[in-house]
């Protein structure tokens, strides 16, 4: 059982000047082991490879994590323009091999991230050239966490977020690198799920389904509803989030979502 909820997350962005994206690298601050704080309230920014990364502390309500989120893209809108730069809010991009010279703008991430389907590590992406892209992880923390529940939640994640994730967002080349379905990482306090882009962090509707979708996934595992669907339809849904199939995205969803209610009136 999931109990005592709190969602957070560290969506990725890229600066832009005179129409090109460009490194953060030397502009924003802060690092992974050393992120900048920005308040007292748990914000943080940071520079991740060529990308501004930031996060937000836990929330437990809806408004709570629409406003951090809004607060730290204003504040960096804010602080770049300073320096003469601009927020680009595309999942992928081409950066010129000029800004790709530094050590830092060719690490791709410290730590491996999990498939739930493998039961196994993702392989790392090879051959990246100067493409980049931009992650929008959530993290969700509960009391005493399991690993089999956990598991359960990315399961869900994917259903409820993932599978909706291929008609709202519009990018899909950074799926040929990261985002693979069932992505995720362990936590202390619960999980971290790597499968969307930042997509949904441009506006207060994305963002606030991110937050009710979540909410909705943890619904599937504590009623017990995920059990069927992952037997039923895993291997359907990790096939139509890993190649990107719009058709087959809509119909599942409809189908679960019929499942789902006539269960509820059984």
């Amino acid at each position: 059982m999931i109990k005592n909820v709190y969602i957070g997350a560290d969506p990725e962005l890229f600066l832009e000047k005179d129409g090109k994206i460009v490194s953060a690298e030397g502009i924003i601050g802060g690092t992974k082991e050393k992120p900048k704080s920005i308040d007292f309230e748990g914000h943080y920014i940071q520079e991740d490879n060529v990308m501004v990364e930031f996060n937000i502390p836990p929330c437990n309500k809806k408004e709570h994590f629409i406003s951090s989120i809004n607060y730290v893209k204003d504040y960096l809108d804010v602080l770049v323009k300073l320096k003469g730069f601009n927020l680009n809010y595309s999942a992928s991009g081409e950066l010129d091999p000029t800004q790709l010279t530094t050590d830092q703008s060719k690490v791709f991430g410290c730590d491996p991230d999990f498939n739930v389907y493998l039961k196994d590590i993702n392989e790392p992406p090879k051959n990246v050239g100067n493409l980049r892209c931009c992650g929008g992880h959530i993290h969700v923390g509960y009391d005493n966490p399991d690993q089999d529940v956990s598991e359960k939640l990315i399961y869900a994640m994917d259903i409820t977020l993932g599978l909706d994730s291929i008609l709202l967002d519009s990018d899909t080349k950074r799926r040929t690198m990261y985002g693979k379905a069932g992505s995720f990482r362990f936590k202390d306090y619960g999980i971290e799920y790597r499968t969307l882009s930042n997509f949904w962090i441009k506006n207060d509707k994305t963002i606030g389904w991110v937050y009710d979708r979540t909410l909705k996934a943890i619904d599937l595992v504590n009623t017990g509803k995920i059990d069927s669907l992952i037997e039923t339809y895993s291997k359907q849904v990790r096939d139509i989030i890993d190649y990107n199939d719009v058709n087959g995205s809509i119909e599942l969803l409809l189908k679960i979502e019929n499942e789902v209610k006539i269960k509820e009136k059984k």
